[in-house]
């Protein structure tokens, strides 16, 4: 793939949706700071500097790799608030309502996002918290310039932010005008609330002035979040899920997140196959992919939730002789329909808008994390007096088991909506070894497509040889098991491609705009160089030092 060549670092690399944020988390490490430091820093800039994804009113997952080799992850994924129920956008004849679980006060889920920072620092942090807020603070007081991208996103919201007075306080200048390319961004409110979390560490965010803030906005406008919500949420630190692919180790996140369980599952069935030999999106490998893709995520809808409310067949999933078993149902000549895969598919019984950053320290620790408010701008809703946009992650929750959410995914029983439940998610912060040693960090954004997303970087450059840019730029395609399509760029293959796998039975989309934005560091085993991949699709950059 003709592609920019990747950045290269001796020691250390940062690699982030935002330029202000990438070097902040490079300045920590300079200063002496380990990559969980970095890591806080970033998404304490994100949420300043990146309201589209970064946040402090969504929440997310890290996946650690120590240099003596143990790994953990943390969990600081949202929750339903207490007062949420089953049918809560459902109208009276059981139908759901359009937007309400997507727009306004009543989309959101309880933030984690602090709570989660602040564990990993309290547990593997070096340097001093208010150090690490810090610049997220001046990023928010004094501003930072906007960019055409930022602009033209504001500009297109304007109408939604508009509805909602404390919104558009923040992002529309005071004449009623978006923001245009060359203004200085301001968030004085954004400031104060991270200058409550800079003094008093979670306890500022989930107690406290902007608890109060958050419980009262809520209140005052059909929402659920309480002060007993935001004081009962925790973070939580959990086994990583982890495979093993051509000699490569794989760790990445568990439960509730579906993007561990998935991209092992997929790596499982593809490892018996020559992919090399099939040739980089011939028709046989499109369809190969697809074919294992509808099988993994008709999985996902009826096995994965949050595991401290369902039983997740963990082991069954990720075993190589359930792999086996799928692969055995896969016919290279034609495409399985969807809803026969649906029937046919055996039972396992056992006793359930996003940014990414990648961070590698002088010391191998490295760190994937993958954040969230769901989709841009999540609710399109600030907490008023507090200046950040809140999630609305309760769309990822099964609002009526078995219809889709917003991205297409269908979900069942196992995700449906519960009080302090946790809702699934694709998000797939992934870190592998080669012989025992680091290899590569790796995530991305994009809803249902990060799974495959990230899939496809690991097949590009395990299996095709690419370097780590090329992996991270090549076009991607995409199947969920429904709706029954493969998804796919503009020009991802040729048009003989195409006709073979329309005769396959397969129904193909393209587009030409992939929301899928991924970030990578490999590790050349060889000589130790630091290779950062930035997704060239968006404006995400990679440094070090």
């Amino acid at each position: 793939a003709a592609t920019r060549s990747p950045v290269h670092r001796d020691q250390a690399m940062v690699v982030t949706s935002h330029e202000l944020a990438t070097e902040v988390g490079v300045n920590v490490l300079k200063d002496g700071g380990n990559a969980v430091d970095a890591a806080i820093a970033v998404g304490f800039a994100l949420a300043a500097v990146y309201p589209t994804a970064g946040n402090i009113g969504g929440g997310g997952f890290m996946v650690i790799r120590f240099p003596d080799g143990s790994a953990t992850t943390i969990d600081f994924r949202e929750k339903a608030p207490m007062k949420a129920h089953r049918n809560m956008y459902l109208d009276e004849n059981g139908e759901i309502i359009d937007d309400l679980s997507l727009t306004g006060y009543l989309a959101s889920g309880v933030p984690g996002t602090v709570a989660g920072l602040e564990m990993a620092h309290r547990k593997f942090g070096t340097i001093k918290w208010q150090r690490l807020v810090k610049p997220a603070i001046d990023f928010a007081k004094k501003g930072f310039v906007v960019g055409e991208r930022f602009a033209g996103e504001l500009n297109k919201l304007a109408p939604v932010f508009s509805k909602f007075p404390s919104s558009q306080k923040v992002f529309m200048k005071k004449n009623g005008e978006p923001y245009i390319k060359n203004d200085v961004f301001k968030q004085p409110d954004l400031a104060n609330t991270l200058k409550q979390i800079s003094k008093k560490g979670a306890d500022g965010f989930y107690k406290g002035k902007v608890a109060e803030l958050i419980a009262k906005d809520m209140a005052k406008n059909g929402g659920l979040i309480t002060k007993e919500d935001l004081a009962d949420y925790q973070a939580v630190e959990r086994k990583p899920i982890r495979g093993i692919y051509r000699g490569h180790e794989i760790i990445s996140m568990g439960p509730p997140s579906s993007g561990g369980i998935a991209i092992v599952q997929i790596l499982n069935i593809l490892e018996k196959y020559d992919l090399r030999q099939l040739g980089y999106h011939s028709s046989k490998y499109v369809h190969l992919l697809a074919e294992t893709f509808k099988r993994v995520y008709f999985d996902r809808a009826r096995y994965l939730g949050d595991l401290d409310f369902v039983s997740v067949p963990v082991d069954s999933l990720t075993s190589k002789d359930y792999a086996d078993s799928l692969r055995k149902t896969i016919d290279m000549q034609r495409a399985i329909p969807a809803q026969e895969i649906s029937k046919n598919q055996q039972q396992l019984i056992e006793g359930n808008h996003t940014t990414h950053y990648s961070i590698v320290d002088r010391n191998g620790m490295m760190i994937a994390v993958t954040t969230t408010i769901n989709s841009g701008y999540g609710s399109k809703v600030v907490v008023d007096g507090a200046g950040f946009l809140m999630n609305n992650e309760m769309d990822d929750f099964a609002a009526k088991p078995g219809k889709p959410n917003t991205y297409g995914l269908v979900s069942y029983e196992v995700n449906a909506i519960v009080s302090e439940k946790r809702m699934l998610s694709s998000m797939s912060p992934t870190i592998i070894l080669k012989e025992g040693k680091p290899y590569m960090t790796l995530g991305s954004m994009g809803g249902s497509r990060i799974i495959t997303a990230v899939l496809q970087i690991i097949l590009n450059v395990i299996d095709h040889g690419m370097n780590i840019q090329q992996a991270v730029d090549a076009p991607r395609i995409h199947h969920q098991w429904l709706p029954d399509v493969i998804r796919c760029e503009r020009f991802a293959f040729p048009l003989d491609v195409t006709h073979n796998l329309r005769q396959m039975g397969h129904e193909i989309q393209f587009s030409n705009h992939y929301s899928s934005e991924a970030h990578a560091i490999l590790i050349d085993p060889e000589n130790q160089v630091l290779h950062g991949a930035a997704d060239s699709r968006y404006t995400g950059t990679a440094d070090g030092y």
